[in-house]
Formats: structure tokens, sequence, C-alpha cells
């Protein structure tokens, strides 16, 4: 993560902007894993206005490997920006690339605002089902109670 020297307008920006947006719903759907999700044109439309009123821009774009998503405080410019490493399957499909760019646009906005969504994608149906013993004679160790916590 990047920031400017001074973020205090920006935090200030930030707490305005919260008080306005709520939770944002999720209004698409995932046929593959039959899930439900927060589509990034639905996010976008959510929080445009909150984020104008707060003063404040949000400003994603691809950077060589990445996707640079910076929020930026219109005002005095103070601004946070972070990086995200693209994980593109097909490195020359251009559809698989625009495909993982909008992927991280969204989880990338979700991340910076700090925006109230309960989604996976799908990523829950994708684990396998586990059986975990329903009495534990032992005290588990820290690798054992760590996998509990995960699939739990």
């Amino acid at each position: 993560m990047e920031k400017s020297q001074s973020i205090q307008n920006l935090t200030q920006g930030l707490a305005k902007f919260h008080a306005m947006v709520g939770k944002i719903s999720k209004d698409a759907k995932n046929p593959f894993f039959k899930s439900n999700y927060a589509s990034l044109p639905h996010i976008i439309t959510e929080v445009s206005e909150p984020l104008e009123k707060a003063g404040l821009i949000l400003s994603q774009f691809p950077n060589g490997d990445g996707l640079t998503t910076m929020l930026i405080h219109a005002e005095s410019g103070e601004y946070i920006s972070a990086t995200y490493t693209l994980q593109v399957v097909r490195q020359n499909d251009p559809q698989a690339q625009g495909s993982a760019i909008s992927y991280a646009r969204r989880y990338a906005i979700t991340s910076i605002l700090n925006l109230a969504i309960s989604d996976d994608d799908g990523e829950a149906a994708t684990r396998p089902v586990r059986q975990v013993p329903a009495v534990v004679k032992t005290k588990p160790t820290e690798e054992q109670f760590a996998y509990i916590v995960r699939y739990l």
C-alpha cells in the first residue's frame, strides 16, 4: 500500500462516506455455483453518490501485471493506493485478462472502501465437504485447530 504523507482529510472523507453508504445488496446470480453476488456495475452505482458527497474519488487502472486502486481526497489530493497482481489463467487471451481485471476491480473497491458485502462469489461452494469428528477426545494441535476454524 502507498499513501500520501498525511491522510487526515482522506480519513474525514471516509468517515462521511461510511455515514452515507449502506450495506451493498447482491444483485447478480452465479448460475454455476447457485449463489448471489454484488456485481461491479452495482457496487459502482451504490458508492458513486456517497463518494462524491464525501469529496472522494475512486480510481482504478491496469498497471503492468496488476490493478492499481486509488482513493483520493479531491480537495487536498491525499490518497491511499494498492496494487493487486492479476491472476490470469490464459495470458494471451484478452477476454481472460478483462475478466481478471473486472473481478479484481470488484474486490479492490470492496476492500479499499471497507464495504459491507457478504460475498464469496461461490468460493464456499467449491470447497469439498469435510467430515469433522463430533467429539474431540484430545486437545487439537495448532494446525488441527486452524483447519477446524477455517472450514466451520
